[in-house]
């Protein structure tokens, strides 16, 4: 339902552009912009895509599972039915217009009001329904109390979506206990399926650090300030002497909401130069933010607040080109509480990087403690900032960290041997809805 931005968009390419390789053909319904960044049509170029474009009108702009006061994407539990209608009206179009009925299984990114647009346009294709993560945080904020006008009916539908569903998929095991309690969804319906990468652009590679970072923070700069454009962020060739010089970078990948706590991590940062822990030609560099998107404390303020030093804001790029950004850092920090997964910990591990993350949720099963990176505790400025330090300090204990990473990764989260295991769900549940298998749980 989103235009490409987040991490569900390069997963949802990976997977449509693999599966041809298992049996599958994919067509791509998708919400996009009409130009520049969230254009689904450049995003998933090769594919075959359909664009709902919302610049145009085809839908309204779609809603958000986070709650940004002032974004145009309200969050979804405050959508009145209206407007829920209209979603549902303009994305049954959009899938009459790809043929969603003479489907054999129907995968659905997240729930959204393209399950009810699917159950009125294509009543008897089973729906393989892929959970991100974000969708659960909101139903804990709801569970919780969070005061939104409609919560409560968003709540009912996102469990009739789900309890409707063939399969559900999950990123990982521990997803399996909450999917129970918050939708409803028995266990044995449940697959893991992590996220992956790409092992033919991920990999690390001889990269010229001081060209590249002269390139992308002092001669073409896409940092942004608040309310400012790409670019308003920008660099001299004395600000980015560190990086120039040799000095150990750590990177941090993401998008600016409050979840993946960049402010606690430039803190962290900030603390690790006061204690004198930080080498002191040591660097930050922060990639991401899609321009103009931000929850709280924006990360250039927390720069300015803390003292920090050596911190950068490189602004938002292209998957293509996170593969030379990680190859010319020497670790991958994801400070996020609540991350479902961490796919950008697994593309680092494919370069060769070493993570600091927190101990739970997605990073917790991802990352061997003490073996491909450290692991420290939620919301633990202290811990962050040792941990930081530890793995910019020691060479030798990060390169070794590094490789074990690599080889990790490899076995465990490429692309192609994901998509294989998602071929034979979706020929299990193609089978079954055509009568050559019994349903799980049936008597045959």
């Amino acid at each position: 339902m989103f235009f490409p931005r987040g991490g569900s968009a390069h997963v949802t390419r990976a997977l449509a552009t693999e599966m041809p390789n298992h049996g599958w053909d994919v067509t791509l319904v998708t919400g996009s912009r009409s130009s520049g960044l969230g254009d689904a049509r450049t995003f998933f170029d090769g594919l075959d895509v359909r664009p709902v474009d919302f610049d145009a009108g085809d839908a309204p702009l779609h809603p958000s599972y986070e709650d940004r006061p002032g974004a145009a994407d309200q969050v979804f539990a405050a959508v009145d039915d209206e407007t829920y209608n209209k979603h549902v009206d303009a994305w049954a179009n959009a899938l009459e217009d790809a043929d969603a009925n003479s489907a054999d299984v129907l995968q659905l990114h997240h729930l959204t009001p393209i399950h009810e647009a699917a159950a009125r346009v294509a009543p008897d294709v089973p729906v393989v329904t892929h959970l991100h993560g974000t969708e659960l945080l909101m139903l804990e904020a709801i569970a919780d109390g969070a005061p939104w006008p409609h919560a409560q009916a968003w709540a009912r539908r996102m469990r009739r979506w789900a309890q409707d569903s063939a399969k559900i998929l999950v990123l990982e095991r521990s997803q399996i206990a909450r999917v129970e309690e918050l939708l409803g969804v028995g266990a044995d319906r449940c697959v893991v399926t992590p996220n992956g990468f790409d092992p033919t652009c991920f990999e690390r590679i001889a990269i010229d650090r001081a060209a590249h970072y002269r390139r992308h923070l002092v001669d073409e700069p896409r940092g942004w300030l608040p309310g400012e454009d790409e670019g308003s962020a920008h660099y001299t060739a004395a600000d980015i002497a560190p990086l120039v010089g040799g000095g150990p970078v750590a990177i941090a990948v993401s998008r600016f909401t409050a979840v993946k706590r960049l402010g606690l991590l430039v803190r962290a940062w900030a603390r690790g130069q006061r204690e004198r822990l930080l080498p002191a030609d040591a660097s930050l560099v922060l990639l991401g933010g899609y321009p103009g998107e931000w929850e709280g404390e924006h990360p250039a303020d927390a720069i300015t607040a803390s003292g920090a030093r050596g911190v950068f804001l490189a602004g938002w790029h292209g998957h293509d080109a996170l593969p030379s950004f990680l190859s010319a850092a020497d670790v991958n920090v994801l400070a996020s509480v609540r991350e479902q997964f961490g796919s950008v910990l697994v593309e680092g591990m494919a370069c060769g990087l070493p993570a600091v993350a927190v101990n739970r949720f997605g990073p917790a099963s991802i990352i061997d403690d003490g073996e491909t990176g450290w692991l420290v505790e939620p919301d633990d400025e202290h811990a962050l900032s040792l941990a930081i330090a530890a793995a910019l300090t020691d060479d030798e204990e990060r390169r070794r960290r590094g490789r074990r990473a690599r080889r990790s990764a490899q076995e465990r989260f490429s692309w192609p041997a994901i998509a294989g295991r998602l071929a034979s769900v979706f020929d299990e549940v193609a089978d079954v809805a055509d009568g050559r298998l019994a349903a799980p749980g049936t008597a045959a």
